[in-house]
């Protein structure tokens, strides 16, 4: 059943998207490219979908399939949907005129012209911008500034910058050039610390390879490079030959810090000096509410006090919500990453922010304050899944800490 289930959505959605065509060209041979590129498209899809590896994972070519798929897809639903209501108000306007008007000829009028230009229209929206997405969007990098006060900031912090940059996704990237570029936004940023929150790859070690020597140009800034695990680190999404084989993978992904010049942090904290003053900056393995839960923030934590200065590297921002926000041991400012925007929705800087994970986050993108303790939750470097960016761009983060003012 769950199989029949798509199946007939599918045809349904077929059927409705070639009554638009049907509607608005009377041409025999459009009708037919019509059919034949639907019959093609589909059977690529059978393909793609049933050659899908476990063993592997997300490749470019999933990648390729997936956008294509949304591309395809979400404008021929918005096309059903618009449809199947004429409809409705076609049946209902049938049933009326039978009852009332006995010489009302047939029961279903024939399909209006402008409701079929109007779905075509409104379809055109999200073709565009999942095309723009694909082709532009995913390499659109954006720096994003925040400046964030704090009565207890240690003295010689005063004015400290740090950038963040969270899920690389390194298996996802075409474009070295691009890359190149955001390397370079990166580093004209001049921060004095620089924190990179997880998922440096989708699935397997290999994948970081073409990129290392890139990444390794990132800037050493005055008080250095830190890094945490993110959920797709761990290898968790695919089915491994053997548990020897993930363990190795596993390794050889916590090495690509080193290879890029970052102090990984697992589940510890070190002290950052700066003058006469100290912060402790705190990495914790992944800890998601519905992903895994390596994450051990006492562990992380152990030996500092509330009053000690705190940034807390962790990849989800769910930790913070049910663990983090609460803890007696007061963490300052988490930065984590992990929900991309999830690559779709509309940013109005300052005015509006929407985007579908927004419904399973309460903390999505940006930052979130609670009594005093802050969260940043970076839009992601990279993509995964769909091969683009729409409205939500990938994000450098550049976060100033200043020294609250005393008033009197």
């Amino acid at each position: 059943m769950r199989g029949i289930i798509p199946i007939i959505l599918l045809i349904l959605i077929e059927i409705y998207s070639y009554q638009v065509v049907k509607t608005l060209s009377r041409n025999k041979w459009i009708m037919l490219f019509y059919i034949i590129i639907s019959i093609l498209f589909i059977l690529y899809l059978l393909f793609a979908f049933s050659s899908f590896d476990r063993s592997v994972g997300q490749t470019k070519f999933t990648l390729f399939t997936i956008g294509l798929f949304l591309l395809v897809y979400i404008p021929k639903i918005l096309v059903t949907l618009i449809l199947v209501t004429e409809d409705v108000f076609r049946v209902f306007e049938g049933a009326v005129n039978y009852f009332v008007d006995e010489n009302s000829g047939s029961f279903l009028h024939s399909r209006r012209t402008f409701v079929s230009k109007i779905a075509l229209g409104i379809a055109a929206i999200p073709f565009f911008s999942l095309l723009y997405g694909m082709t532009i969007g995913k390499y659109n990098f954006k720096v994003i500034k925040q400046t964030l006060f704090f009565d207890d900031l240690p003295a010689d912090f005063d004015g400290t910058t740090l950038t963040q940059i969270s899920d690389i996704h390194s298996g996802s990237f075409d474009n070295a050039e691009k890359i190149k570029y955001a390397i370079d936004l990166i580093n004209a940023q001049q921060s004095d610390l620089v924190l990179f929150t997880g998922d440096i790859v989708n699935t397997h070690a290999k994948e970081m390879h073409p990129w290392i020597a890139i990444f390794k140009n990132i800037h050493q800034p005055v008080l250095g490079k830190y890094s945490v695990l993110g959920n797709h680190d761990y290898g968790e999404y695919i089915q491994w030959n053997s548990e020897e084989e993930k363990a190795k993978n596993f390794e050889e992904i916590k090495d690509l810090h080193r290879q890029i010049d970052f102090k990984l942090l697992m589940n510890e904290h070190v002290k950052i000096k700066k003058g006469t003053s100290e912060l402790a900056l705190v990495g914790v393995e992944n800890w998601g509410v519905k992903f895994k839960k390596a994450g051990d923030l006492k562990k992380a934590s152990a030996g500092l006090q509330p009053s000690d200065f705190k940034i807390l590297m962790s990849h989800d921002p769910s930790h913070w919500e049910y663990e983090v926000k609460n803890d007696p041991n007061h963490y300052h400012l988490t930065l984590s990453g992990h929900t991309h925007g999830l690559q779709f929705g509309i940013e109005i800087p300052g005015i509006f922010k929407w985007s579908p994970v927004q419904y399973i986050y309460k903390q999505w993108a940006g930052l979130y304050e609670n009594t005093g303790k802050y969260i940043y939750v970076n839009r992601g470097f990279g993509f995964h899944a769909y091969p683009g960016r729409v409205g939500i761009m990938p994000e450098i983060t550049v976060i100033e800490l200043k020294k609250s003012k005393k008033t009197v």
